[in-house]
């Protein structure tokens, strides 16, 4: 074979001209394809074919002067042997003479290829010799016909290839018959050498080296013959080695028909763990989760597209096998690139038998149904492996995924890409997307919503089988992807679905198909339809081509975009359709809600334009190149190769430590509201140490500000969970990216809702885990953030006008109270400037009248003319009236901006309106909670030019970072300002400064905006700093090249990398405490008992707190809780009976214990007794479900030992008798269920109802059933349902009505039955307060735990104060 193929590869290099390669091309394919008779007439035309088949090794040739004897001959040949017989004919009415032949073979299936020589196109209808029409020769009588373009090297020669493997393919499967293929060749006809480009053999290396055809045409029946034994058929075994084998696999998912199609192909794409390309038709481009996915189970890539938009992803990603299900996929781009990067193996998986292979790169098609193709291949072992292809394509789509979503809600309009994303939402389950060609296709396959959570209520069937989604049913006409026709086919997909259908559409593709309104009006048979007509008035993807820059406007309105006034509005109403007209984001949601909710048809028109259009797009486009730039960068940078970790992650964390600090200012801070206030001279918080297993640390300092609902008691709380939890935890790459990457992190590593981390201890989380990072790489934050070499080399490229590459520093901004008169704060004000400060903000709005402001900054301006940059600050401190006073009283003193003048958000544009001065927002960021686009929409007013924005305050630097990006988007300065933090967040925010500086020049180069002056942040809190709390202060002095008062980025980089901590500093340390496991034994009232029992804490004030958990926990639920709680409490969980290693039995008359259930009433007996032994003193409980239902029983039964209790979705019981006795017997079945099944199915069993949603859905889940499987003894278990069953509990209603016992009710916002429960417990004698935890549902202390603490601290601190 060796010597075969390399004859071969020298004999295609050395063809003499392009029609012999040709030619030599389509005879050596016959051959690997079996068909090696070959009947050749002659012909001068065909002299290329005839001298390639005569001169091949392996034909058997022979020749006739008569093409009608010699096609009969080749038909018996073809009869005889059952293989096809190729016959080779010149042009002309040689051609004609077949047709004898040919019919026999077509009427009697018998297999035939015809190559017919034929003049080339140029020679047609010219009166050329022996030129006649060739094309569909034989019609209807051969199975396919095609007309091959005259030999080419432009052309791609594998193109030739795929041609003949079609075309045998389509002779050879059933119904077989004859198959024509023209060749029109080009003079010279003979072997004259003829120079030719060697380029378009590219793609054909392995063949080369093969004896396979290019193009491999497999049935299933053939592939799944014998697939159960170890005699699998060859082309079978070699698809399933090349699968099974892959080292850089890629699924591609085309067009899925049916529901049974989208399942089939997630569960090949959970069996074989490659990463997914998801076109909108296959039914997962947008899907719904319904349960928290294994990361490395299921890798969507949704964006690769624009991925591919940075040539270095085209160069770096090159998959070796790619496994394609459906034909045809929406993205060209993903297609050149496919072509470009020629992978070794592409298998294409479809029903019909038809090439389908524009890039003619397709070396195997199976022609099957998905489901038949997925079923061998889950019964293959495919290994999981953890690759750097995946977890790094993961990592790119996710940065993109952010940034597609961040331009898209930055931007205040209604824009096309905004309606790609927000149909997704607007799909319930029983809902149906069709889709328009054009751009409306495009959009939603490059801009959908990768995935949302699945609606309350939705059904769950398909979680037990281990799949997290729920697929979409979509579908378009993407057969010839024209634009007529849609609506009608829309309609009709309607009724044949029985699904209630969002048609998404264009203008123009309406236009084509008004009389669909016809149709639509008749509503036969079918739910209600939306209609979402984008109406720009044209044609809007010719703006988006080449086209659209090197034609004049005249023409590309009139002939190419066809621009229109038609009013889609009178046209509903002239067929009685409802109408609505939106332009506005919230329009579009409310009127996608209404029509949901509706009974009747309604057609929603978009209002957009082509010209805003077409610049959004490019803006995104643009955006996301960089951003994948960006996200390669970071990756290739912060790998190691001797490094091997799963997914994403880099490193794990070892430990964590934390230090309590007190450092003294010089004066009060100026957010001090009492000046006399000693307390206030002191800044205290904590300094965070993050150590990798490899060595690695990191820095951080957590300062909580209590005038933003901050205390160091809280903090210190939720500093203890993170310490107990971090550990082994691992390191994301992509946390550098600032892009969602923090906050994604903190939900699937830790599971922690990002929102619930406060603002203090996330920003120092983060400061730490960079600088460990930092320090991992010898770096600085700044380096991890953005390569700053590279990143000006690559904005550079291509431009006239280079960007300097600059690293002195960060300029900063001199901060002043206005205490003293105005001549005063003048002089002191002059002095600064002497010291080099170029920018001064003042502190305003704390006088008795804002006219004493007005006299302080006159006399300013006064004292140090207009060269110095003045800000003023007045804290939300004034009225509107009063705000409109100074304003308009310093217009002529050309302040920089004034920072939030007004004391409500509401009053700030319309300050801006009145009095045109600039205003900077402060205060209103520091505030923002949850989504912070949602709300920054509100302040694109053109008046507000700034935005102050202090890490500590808004929850760390990816927040900070989100809205910088959001403030420099808009055109805004985006300022970096201290809360009178020590030398370690200095030094981190004078980093992030630089950073914030350097994309905001990125920003204006692709905007082609001019750069404006350097920006001076807010760091000058720096001299209020006595002393600090490391030895060495980050030092600010006026440099002379930059004219300002700056900080070194360098110096800033080396303090955090080698600072000493001043211990003098330091008031206390610590580490996560030991946690104390042990088992208390013994007998009480005719029972034997062994409880395993957890604690933690040193009781202070003699505060224990009892923790019991839910059916199927363990008292290790609550440890983390425990941990972080134990600040102040001791603290201790216990395994309830049957649950871990807890266990209680009833004594027979013969001291042996017996395996008899005990009654709820019993169980409560001896736990009080229990406790009693742990705790003399009086108790706090803390129950959930099942021991929430214990707690508060014992709160109203057991005296004075309980104290409290905090209930988290729990139930006084049921209370009537006839429930009772039902529900006791439902549980009894369940258990049951359990002892027969075992504890895995009882657990999908148990799991899969609507109460558990939100808890699947969490990351976490699959660890939590992960725990739950550890019970040892089902048959205890199983008692303990049947037990303490609330059908067996005696229900506490008339009690809670007398109950003066201190009481917590804790639920989840989604949990609807304990959230209506616990609204009927607060009533009684004493009001009982309800805390509603915010996105969870009904295991509130597993899913967002931080807000469990914070509520069980506060009640704590209350029960305290009684």
């Amino acid at each position: 074979m060796i010597d075969t193929t390399l004859d071969l590869n020298s004999s295609v290099k050395e063809c003499s001209n392009i029609n012999s390669l040709w030619a030599s091309l389509i005879v050596e394919e016959c051959c690997r394809l079996g068909l090696k008779f070959f009947c050749i007439a002659p012909g001068s035309r065909s002299s290329a074919l005839a001298v390639s088949a005569a001169s091949h090794p392996h034909t058997t040739c022979i020749s006739c002067f008569d093409e009608r004897s010699l096609a009969f001959h080749a038909v018996g040949y073809a009869r005889g042997s059952h293989k096809p017989a190729v016959i080779i004919t010149s042009s002309g009415t040689a051609v004609s003479n077949l047709l004898p032949a040919v019919v026999e073979a077509s009427y009697d299936c018998v297999p035939v290829l015809l190559l017919t020589a034929d003049r080339p196109p140029e020679l047609q209808d010219t009166g050329a010799n022996q030129a006649i029409n060739q094309v569909n020769h034989f019609g209807s009588f051969v199975r396919c016909s095609f007309s091959l373009p005259p030999p080419d090297d432009r052309l791609p020669a594998r193109m030739v290839l795929t041609t003949i493997d079609s075309a045998v393919h389509r002779a050879s499967e059933t119904p077989s018959g004859p198959v024509h293929i023209n060749c029109p060749f080009r003079e010279p006809l003979a072997s004259i050498p003829t120079k030719w480009n060697i380029g378009c053999l590219k793609g054909l290396g392995m063949w080369l080296l093969r004896e396979d055809p290019f193009t491999k045409y497999l049935r299933m029946p053939q592939f799944l013959s014998d697939k159960d034994s170890n005699d699998i058929l060859g082309d079978a075994k070699e698809v399933l080695d090349i699968i099974q084998f892959a080292n850089q696999g890629l699924l591609l998912i085309g067009n899925n028909n049916t529901e049974d199609e989208i399942w089939a192909a997630l569960l090949l794409a959970k069996h074989l763990s490659w990463p997914v390309i998801p076109d909108i038709l296959s039914g997962l481009r947008l899907r719904k989760i319904i349960a928290a996915p294994e990361e490395e189970d299921y890798l969507f890539v949704d964006h690769l597209d624009h991925a591919l938009l940075a040539d270095s992803v085209r160069r770096w990603a090159q998959p070796d096998v790619v496994v394609q299900i459906g034909s045809r996929l929406t993205s060209k781009r993903i297609a050149q690139w496919l072509e470009d990067c020629q992978p070794h193996s592409y298998i294409v998986v479809d029903e019909h038998p038809f090439r389908h292979d524009p890039s003619h790169i397709i070396t195997h098609r199976i022609q099957c149904t998905i489901t038949e193709f997925v079923d061998p291949i889950l019964k293959l072992h495919c290994p999981v492996k953890t690759s750097k292809w995946s977890s790094w394509l993961q990592a790119l789509n996710m940065a993109i995924a952010w940034e597609i979503r961040f331009q898209i809600d930055s931007d205040e309009s209604l824009t096309e890409p905004y309606v790609a994303q927000v149909i997704s939402e607007a799909l319930s389950g029983d809902s149906a997307l069709f889709v328009g060609n054009s751009m409306v296709i495009r959009d939603a396959d490059m801009y959908g919503l990768g995935w949302f959570n699945c609606p309350s209520g939705s059904k769950c069937e398909k979680w037990s089988l281990g799949l997290p989604w729920v697929g979409i049913r979509i579908a378009g006409n993407r057969g010839a992807s024209g634009i007529d026709g849609l609506l009608s086919t829309a309609v009709g997909f309607a009724i044949g679905s029985n699904k209630r259908v969002l048609l998404v559409v264009g203008d123009i593709s309406l236009l084509h198909d008004t009389n669909g309104l016809a149709i639509l009006n008749q509503r036969v048979r079918r739910k209600p339809m939306t209609i979402l007509v984008i109406n720009n008035h044209g044609g809007a993807i010719f703006s988006l081509l080449p086209v659209a820059d090197r034609t004049r406007s005249s023409i590309l309105n009139n002939y190419f975009y066809t621009s229109h006034n038609v009013s889609v509005r009178r046209l509903c109403e002239a067929h009685r359709l409802k109408h609505v007209q939106v332009r506005t984001k919230r329009e579009l949601q409310h009127a996608l809600s209404v029509s949901h909710q509706g009974l009747t048809d309604s057609i929603i028109e978009v209002a957009s334009s082509i010209k805003d259009n077409a610049a959004f797009h490019r803006v995104v486009q643009q955006s996301a190149g960089l951003a994948a730039e960006h996200a390669l960068d970071i990756l290739s940078r912060l790998s190691k190769p001797e490094v091997s970790m799963s997914g994403v992650s880099l490193c794990k964390i070892q430990s964590m430590e934390y230090l309590f600090y007190r450092i003294q200012l010089c004066s009060p801070p100026t957010y001090a509201t009492s000046k006399t206030n000693s307390k206030m001279f002191n800044r205290e918080g904590y300094v965070l140490t993050v150590a990798f297993e490899d060595g690695s640390t990191g820095i951080g300092e957590v300062a909580p500000v209590d005038i933003h609902k901050e205390d160091l008691l809280a903090v210190e709380e939720q500093l203890r969970f993170l310490l107990h939890i971090t550990k082994g935890v691992e390191i994301s790459y992509l946390l550098p990216m600032l892009n969602g990457s923090f906050s994604l992190w903190l939900w699937r590593c830790l599971g922690l809702p990002h929102d619930t981390v406060s603002p203090s201890v996330r920003c120092g989380l983060e400061m730490a885990i960079l600088n460990a990072l930092a320090a991992r790489h010898g770096s600085n934050m700044l380096e991890i953030l953005l390569d700053s070499k590279k990143y000006f080399k690559c904005m550079n490229m291509g431009k006239a006008d280079p960007i300097i590459y600059d690293r002195q520093g960060v300029q900063t901004a001199a901060l002043l109270d206005s205490d003293g008169s105005p001549e005063e704060v003048a002089q002191h004000v002059a002095q600064l400037a002497e010291e080099g400060f170029t920018t001064i903000k003042l502190k305003v709005a704390r006088r008795a009248n804002p006219s004493e402001d007005v006299d302080v900054v006159r006399a300013i301006r006064q004292r140090v003319g207009y060269q110095i940059n003045l800000r003023v600050d007045a804290n939300r401190s004034w009225t509107y009236e009063e705000a409109v006073y100074f304003g308009s009283s310093v217009k002529d003193c050309a302040l920089q901006f004034i920072e939030e003048p007004v004391n409500s958000e509401e009053d700030i544009s319309r300050f801006c309106e009145e009095t045109g001065l600039p205003v900077a927002l402060d205060e209103t960021i520091d505030n923002m909670r949850g989504d912070f686009l949602d709300k920054l929409v509100e302040f694109v007013h053109p008046g507000i030019v700034a935005v102050v924005i202090k890490p500590s305050l808004v929850g760390g630097f990816e927040n900070a970072a989100l809205v910088a990006r959001w403030a420099q988007q808009h055109g805004k300065m985006a300022v970096v300002s201290g809360a009178f933090e020590s030398s370690i967040c200095l030094s981190s925010f004078v980093q992030f400064a630089h950073y914030l500086d350097l994309k905001s020049r990125e920003i204006c180069r692709m905007r082609n905006q001019q750069l404006g002056p350097a920006i001076s942040h807010g760091l000058g809190t720096f001299r209020w700093l006595s002393d600090d709390v490391t030895t060495e202060s980050l030092k600010f002095c006026f440099h002379p090249n930059g004219g300002a008062v700056e900080a070194s980025v360098d110096d800033a980089g080396l303090l955090l990398r080698s600072c000493q901590l001043n211990h003098e500093a330091i008031q206390k340390s610590y580490k996560d405490e030991q946690l104390r496991q042990y088992t208390l034994a013994g007998n009480f009232d005719g029972f034997s008992y062994s409880f395993n029992v957890w604690d933690t804490g040193i009781s202070q004030d003699k505060k224990t707190v009892i923790f019991l958990h839910g059916f199927l926990g363990t008292g290790e639920d609550w440890v983390p809780i425990m941990k972080a709680l134990s600040t102040s409490s001791r603290c201790i969980s216990i395994d309830l009976p049957g649950h871990g290693k807890s266990q209680i039995q009833r004594i027979s008359k013969n001291g042996r214990p017996q395996g008899l259930a005990f009654s709820f009433e019993e169980f409560v007996e001896v736990l009080l007794k229990l406790i009693h032994e742990i705790a003399p003193e009086r108790v706090v409980l803390v129950g959930y479900s099942m021991g929430a239902r214990i707690a508060l029983y014992m709160a109203l039964q057991c005296g004075e030992k309980i104290a409290g209790a905090v209930i988290i979705s729990g139930s006084p019981g049921i209370k009537d008798p006839e429930l009772r006795r039902i529900r006791a017997a439902q549980d009894d079945a369940k258990a049951d269920y359990l002892v027969a099944h075992g504890l895995k199915s009882f657990l999908k069993s148990w799991y899969s109802g609507e109460l558990w949603l939100s808890l699947r859905c969490h990351p976490h889940f699959e660890r939590t059933t992960r725990r739950r499987m550890q019970h040892g003894d089902i048959d205890a278990l199983a008692r303990a349902l049947s037990a303490l069953s609330v059908g067996r509990q005696p229900p506490m209603w008339e009690e809670m009505k007398t109950c003066k016992r201190p009481l917590l009710l804790i639920v989840g916002e989604k949990d609807k039955k304990f959230k209506r429960i616990a609204q009927q417990m607060k009533t009684g004698e004493i009001s009982r307060r309800t805390v509603e935890v915010p996105k969870c549902g009904h295991a509130p202390h597993l899913e967002s735990p931080l807000c469990v603490i914070t509520a069980i601290s506060k009640f704590l601190r209350e029960l305290s104060n009684i």
